[in-house]
């Protein structure tokens, strides 16, 4: 899990000795610390692609990492459209993707 993380920032004050917690992506266990959000425990155990794309259908993962741009969002909790990098992962939280998720826009907002 740590392969991806950082762990060490010349500017960020790190917390150390965070509780490990367990969670499933596409029916497979993953391990996160407790204050991950999906995204960032995703982005540690390897996860790129978290969604496709409303269109086109090609795979879209984490780009802004601060809520703006909606190219995170997965079904977790059986809600689906969940900004990934917004929501704190749970201990026992099911997420799941890969599925083409309608545009978060209505018609005439973009």
């Amino acid at each position: 899990m740590d392969a991806f993380r950082v762990t060490k920032h010349p500017v960020l004050k790190l917390k150390q000795n965070r509780k490990e917690i367990a969670f499933v992506f596409e029916d497979q266990p993953y391990k996160a610390y407790e204050e991950d959000t999906i995204a960032s425990a995703l982005l540690a155990n390897g996860i790129r692609m978290l969604r496709r794309h409303e269109e086109s259908g090609s795979p879209r993962g984490v780009y802004c990492n601060i809520g703006h741009c909606f190219e995170c969002r997965v079904t977790a909790r059986g809600e689906e459209g969940v900004r990934a990098c917004l929501t704190p992962v749970e201990d026992g939280m099911v997420v799941s993707s890969g599925k083409q998720l309608p545009t978060p826009f209505k018609e005439g907002d973009q």
